[in-house]
């Protein structure tokens, strides 16, 4: 009786590190999104210029292409397999994605924003890019997320 308690007891021990390492990876990725949201923020603020602002409807604009077209195989965001709705969604994410370098780039290249607000609104560009890639990873490994 004592060694099925403590067998049953070292099982939600286990349960507990996955629960752990799944919440653990959440708040970072969570974290990563929040940084670069605060970039492009104090890109913005700091300078006293809204137009990199636009930069932030591809937050909501660049994951649907892939949302739509690219998830319904299975595959990884940078996996070769897939049929052609998946790469057609992969492309139009790619696509969207430069939007969030090009219109900063534009911007600044037209000065309408200072150097400092490209160099953040770049950066939090980014930290968005580092967090899908990582979300992708950590959702291909295991599926816990």
């Amino acid at each position: 009786m004592v060694i099925q308690c403590q067998m049953s007891r070292r099982a939600h021990v286990g349960e507990l590190k996955v629960v752990f390492a799944v919440s653990c990876r959440v708040l970072v990725l969570a974290l990563m999104f929040s940084v670069s949201v605060l970039l492009q923020l104090l890109g913005c603020a700091l300078f006293n210029n809204w137009w990199p602002m636009l930069t932030a409807l591809l937050y909501v604009f660049v994951p649907m292409p892939y949302l739509f077209f690219g998830s319904s195989g299975g595959d990884s965001l940078y996996g070769d397999g897939g049929n052609g709705w998946s790469d057609w969604g992969k492309f139009l994410t790619g696509f969207s994605a430069v939007g969030m370098i090009a219109i900063p780039a534009s911007l600044r290249h037209a000065a309408i924003i200072k150097t400092g607000a490209l160099v953040m609104e770049v950066a939090g560009a980014l930290v968005l890019f580092a967090t899908v890639f990582i979300y992708d990873y950590f959702s291909s490994r295991s599926g816990y997320l």
